[in-house]
């Protein structure tokens, strides 16, 4: 059985393809990366390449802390 190769598309990281730096002051592109339940995305659904990855989950902490995003989503 062979693997369809565009089955297994590799998502390309967000901040590389767009040159950006990850800032916890940015909500807007942060909430990018967080579930409708406020969870924060694993990287296999966010395409994020590890050291990125490491670097929003960070963010968004900080950006939860500093009170621009909420812990969870009260609706979900």
């Amino acid at each position: 059985m062979t693997e369809n190769s565009s089955s297994k598309r590799r998502l390309s990281d967000f901040f590389i393809q767009n040159k950006m730096a990850i800032d916890y002051k940015d909500s807007e592109t942060l909430k990018r990366f967080i579930s409708p339940e406020g969870k924060i995305l694993p990287s296999r659904r966010s395409g994020l390449i590890a050291i990125n990855q490491r670097r929003v989950t960070k963010a968004i902490k900080r950006a939860r802390a500093a009170g621009l995003l909420p812990f969870k989503n009260p609706d979900a």
